[in-house]
């Protein structure tokens, strides 16, 4: 009864969920370890920034290039204030406002983004409060460079003068006219004035629209799996249902051409047409006789 399984039409059906099942596991495992390894991330990181707060702060070469081990780390910097931005449309406890963000020019020659603060309202330069002349030495939290269209960070364009949308090397580079580095700092006490802007996890550590989407397609690819085993045993099904009914004699019935079903309706109209002009001949031929007889009759 299971011979059909040896047919060319089977071999590729077999080959083919033989293929396709390791494959789905495959990738929904993948999917799946994705969004632990996010999870995992994501527990470092607040880990990371709880014992930050108690750490003390390390000087700002110990800690470049920023990754996901150095960001949210406490650092410390010296140098000079330079020019003073301000970055636009940005929440703080659910209301807006915008940073102040200043250069500070350090010893190294280049210049480290500081934010100094948060105010509420529309960006407004006369509102910002100026940095301290002379030299100073800023502590805060090391923050990797933001990207526009991430993390909730603006990429707006074409905004006013002395105004950025983004924190980064990239988006500053044509405002200042100095070496960057690649990576911020938001002081731990603000200016006065002001509100301390809270860090934020480094990319990829937190539990973002990502993370749920790698959740997503590990069920996907783990349903893909299960309906290809559903349609293998669906097909087998049916085809042991026509092997079992071809033993019995019972075959499927073979549908009637169109020309066939014609015919015999064709015959019948053909014979009731003949039908009346062949009742008029044996009337004709019986009348005759009898027209014959009174012919033969003598008048008196």
């Amino acid at each position: 009864m299971y011979r059909f399984l040896l047919t060319p039409r089977w071999w590729g059906i077999n080959v083919f969920v033989l293929l396709a099942i390791p494959f789905c596991v495959f990738m929904g495992s993948w999917q799946l370890s994705r969004f632990e390894a996010r999870v995992d991330d994501h527990r470092s990181a607040k880990e990371q920034a709880e014992s930050a707060r108690t750490q003390a702060a390390r000087p700002l070469a110990e800690l470049l290039p920023v990754d996901k081990s150095t960001s949210g780390r406490r650092t410390t910097a010296t140098g000079h204030y330079g020019k003073q931005l301000l970055v636009p449309d940005r929440q703080l406890d659910g209301r807006d406002g915008y940073y102040v963000l200043t250069l500070l020019r350090t010893d190294g020659g280049k210049a480290l983004p500081v934010v100094r603060g948060w105010l509420p309202g529309d960006a407004d330069s006369a509102k910002a409060p100026k940095p301290p002349a002379g030299q100073v030495t800023v502590t805060g939290t090391l923050q990797a460079s933001e990207t526009p269209g991430d993390n909730g960070v603006s990429a707006q364009g074409g905004l006013p003068a002395g105004q950025t949308s983004a924190i980064s090397a990239a988006s500053l580079v044509n405002l200042v006219p100095y070496d960057l580095y690649d990576a911020w700092v938001t002081l731990d006490t603000a200016d006065s004035g002001m509100t301390a802007v809270p860090a934020t996890a480094a990319a990829d550590t937190g539990l973002d629209l990502k993370a749920f989407q790698n959740l997503g397609y590990t069920g996907e690819w783990f349903v893909f799996a299960g309906f290809v085993v559903f349609m293998w045993f669906r097909l087998l099904r049916r085809e042991v249902e026509f092997a079992r009914d071809a033993e019995l004699g019972i075959l499927p019935e073979e549908p009637e051409e169109p020309g066939e079903s014609e015919k015999p309706r064709e015959s019948e109209k053909h014979r009731e047409s003949e039908e009346p002009g062949e009742s008029g001949a044996d009337t004709a031929g019986r009348h005759e006789p009898r027209a014959q007889e009174d012919a033969s009759t003598p008048v008196r």
